[in-house]
C-alpha cells in the first residue's frame, strides 16, 4: 500500500488498487508512490478545532489524473481555475467553475484536469451533514458559494464564524439538470478496437461495415457487440464520445464552431444539437459563468 501528498491532500491506496467498472479507463497519472496506506482511501487535510468541513486545495496539470479512490467523508469536487473532469459510476462529468460535483462519502472515483488547473474540494463529515444525496449531484457554483470556499480555506477562522459560513456552504448547494456524457467502453475486443481509435480521433467517420475489414468483424457483429456491452447503439455512442471530447475544448475557450469541426460535425448547428440532446442545456449555457 502507499501513501503520497499532493498539495494540501493526502493520498493513501493499496498497491493493487481496485477493479474498474465499465467505461472507467482512466489512463491516469497515479499519485507518486510513498509509504504508509489506508484501504483506497485518501484523507483530506487535518481540519481546524470544531470544523465540519474542510477545504483541500493543489494545482493540477494539463492530463494529469489521480486514480480511483474513495474518503470517508463527502466531498463537494469542484476546481476554482480550469476543467475538473471527475469519473465515478461509470459516468464522466466535465466541470467548468461554474460547477461542482458532490461525491457521497465511499464512492470509488477519479479526479482529473483537462488542462492547468486549480483544484478545491470541500470535505464534510458525514455525522454533521444534513446533505443525505445517495449519488453523485451536480451542483451550481454561484458566486457566494465561491468566496465561502475561498474564505474557508483560512484555517485560521474562529470556530464561531467558521460555524456560520458553514451554514451557508451547505444552504447553497444545490442540484443543476445537467445530465452526464456517459461512453462506457465495449468488452467485445474488436469493437473495443473501434472505441480506442475513436476516442483517440473523434471526428472518424467511418461506419462499423468499414470498420469491420479492420478489427475482423462484420458490420453488424459489431453493431451488436456495442448494444450488448454499452447499452447503445454505436451511433449513439459516437456522440457521446464526440461530447466528452469537445467539453475540455469548449471550457478552455475554443468556439463552437472550431470544436465541431475537431470532434467531427458538419456544422456548428448539428454540433449544439447533439449537445443539447445529451447533457439538457446547449454548451454556452454549460460554461456560462
Amino acid at each position: 500500500m502507499t501513501t503520497t501528498r499532493q498539495g494540501d491532500m493526502l493520498y493513501r491506496r493499496t498497491d493493487s488498487g481496485e477493479q474498474l467498472g465499465a467505461g472507467e479507463e482512466l489512463g491516469e497519472v497515479e499519485p507518486p508512490a510513498g509509504r504508509g496506506a489506508a484501504d483506497g482511501q485518501v484523507a483530506p487535510p487535518g481540519p481546524p478545532a470544531g470544523a465540519a468541513v474542510v477545504v483541500g486545495s493543489f494545482a493540477m496539470d494539463r492530463g494529469q489524473w489521480f486514480g480511483r479512490h474513495r474518503h470517508e467523508h463527502h466531498q463537494l469536487a469542484w476546481a476554482r481555475r480550469g476543467v475538473l473532469a471527475v469519473r465515478a459510476t461509470g459516468n464522466t462529468w466535465v466541470l467548468p467553475p461554474s460547477m461542482a460535483l458532490w461525491i457521497p462519502a465511499g464512492t470509488p472515483h477519479a479526479t482529473g484536469a483537462a488542462g492547468p488547473a486549480l483544484f478545491r474540494s470541500l470535505y464534510f463529515l458525514p455525522d454533521r451533514c444534513p446533505v443525505d444525496w445517495s449519488a453523485p449531484t451536480v451542483v451550481g457554483v454561484s458566486p457566494l458559494l465561491r468566496e465561502l470556499i475561498s474564505y474557508l480555506s483560512d484555517g485560521t477562522l474562529d470556530p464561531a464564524p467558521r460555524e456560520r459560513a458553514e451554514a451557508v456552504v451547505l444552504d447553497q448547494l444545490r442540484p443543476v439538470s445537467v445530465a452526464t456524457v456517459q461512453a462506457p467502453m465495449p468488452r467485445d475486443p474488436r469493437a473495443r478496437r473501434v472505441a480506442e481509435a475513436l476516442r483517440t480521433d473523434p471526428s472518424d467517420g467511418r461506419t462499423l461495415a468499414e470498420w469491420g475489414p479492420r478489427v475482423g468483424a462484420s458490420g453488424r457483429t459489431l453493431a451488436r457487440a456495442f448494444v450488448a456491452d454499452t447499452g447503445m447503439p454505436y451511433g449513439q455512442w459516437r456522440t457521446r464520445i464526440r461530447l466528452q471530447a469537445a467539453m475540455p475544448l469548449l471550457a478552455g475557450g475554443a468556439t463552437v464552431a472550431a470544436v465541431a469541426a475537431r470532434v467531427g460535425y458538419a456544422s456548428p448547428s448539428a454540433f449544439v444539437a447533439a449537445f443539447r440532446r445529451a447533457v439538457g442545456v446547449p454548451p454556452g449555457a454549460y460554461f456560462a459563468p
